[in-house]
């Protein structure tokens, strides 16, 4: 077996039920067994590298032993709203994803509108978890797509250091004009 294999973090998703249940990637990851739903934010893992898009920190590859060590957290909740649902802070462990496009139905080919799942896959991408963050994606039809719609900008991302090299590789994304 894999060191990838063997070594996965838990997944936890914060979830606002702000949404159809029947469209939810979050709820469908929990039916399959990848995730673990939580409906209060005092019910995450204290020390977890959350998905805050909010956050001024980039995810980047430096995450992965935080990660491992204490879960990876997704907020489920509407965008619009996020404000209002979300404490100013997440701590210290908040990081925002880099710039990716879509493949969901719903916000197809358009800039940085993931779904859940397509956030959770990213991050395990970037933070070297590749087999993992494909099998979350290969339960929705479209799932794959994400991959190869993004491999690219998640290979550079992969590669990178720490946050600051990961923003600079997507300033470098944006400036050449990338597609949206």
């Amino acid at each position: 077996m894999s060191r990838e294999a063997s070594e996965i973090p838990r997944i936890f998703v914060y979830h606002a039920r702000q949404c159809d249940p029947k469209k939810c990637t979050a709820l469908k990851l929990k039916r399959h067994g990848f995730v673990r739903i939580v409906y209060r934010l005092d019910r995450l893992p204290r020390g977890a590298v959350v998905l805050n898009p909010l956050s001024e920190k980039a995810l980047s590859p430096a995450d992965r032993d935080r990660a491992l060590s204490k879960g990876l957290v997704a907020l489920d909740c509407s965008w619009a709203r996020i404000r209002d649902v979300l404490p100013s802070s997440l701590g210290r462990w908040s990081r925002c994803l880099p710039y990716l496009v879509a493949a969901n139905p719903v916000n197809y080919g358009l800039p940085t509108k993931l779904s859940t799942v397509e956030a959770l896959s990213a991050a395990l991408y970037i933070m070297g978890f590749k087999e993992p963050a494909e099998r979350l994606l290969s339960i929705f039809k479209w799932g794959p797509t994400f991959i190869s719609l993004n491999r690219e900008f998640l290979d550079e991302y992969s590669r990178a250091k720490d946050s600051r090299g990961v923003v600079r590789i997507q300033e470098r994304f944006i400036r050449s004009g990338v597609r949206s």
